[in-house]
């Protein structure tokens, strides 16, 4: 059992953020709901990928920032592209892998091989390696093994 979830509180939008993120992440289902008034959901507990995340509407007194962001491993550059272009349609596309999704909410789309490359004990390689991240906005698997290679 997970004892630690992400709580999102958006102002209104709890509902369509959560639909949308669940077409976007296999393994994603709604969990429950919480009834708000006249009908509407105030609550949704729900699954990305096998992870439990809660929404609310909170009200329009809440909004996110980027110091908090949700991370996702992309094994290969298929992956990375698709969850790029699905998150950020409507946001905004940032530096390093970082995105703002339409909702607000910041997204880190990475693949696991950059931590390797950062991490590696070669010498130049994680300095290149950051050299390269750093003009990239989309991350590209490739152009960084390149620049660890020093290509």
């Amino acid at each position: 059992m997970q004892k630690i979830t992400t709580f999102l509180t958006f102002n209104n939008q709890a509902e369509e953020a959560v639909h949308y993120y669940i077409s976007i992440f296999e393994n994603s289902t709604i969990l429950n709901t919480i009834p708000g008034p006249n009908g509407t959901v105030m609550g949704i507990s729900f699954q990305l990928d096998g992870q439990e995340f809660m929404a609310l509407n909170g009200g329009p007194h809440f909004s996110f920032a980027p110091g908090i962001s949700l991370f996702v491993k992309c094994d290969n550059q298929e992956e990375i592209d698709a969850k790029w272009e699905k998150l950020s349609e409507g946001g905004t596309k940032q530096p390093c892998g970082w995105l703002q999704d339409k909702f607000g909410v910041s997204w880190q789309i990475v693949p696991p091989v950059l931590g390797e490359l950062l991490q590696s004990s070669e010498p130049g390689v994680a300095q290149r390696v950051m050299e390269a991240m750093l003009t990239m906005s989309k991350l590209d698997i490739a152009l960084l093994k390149q620049a660890a290679a020093g290509e």
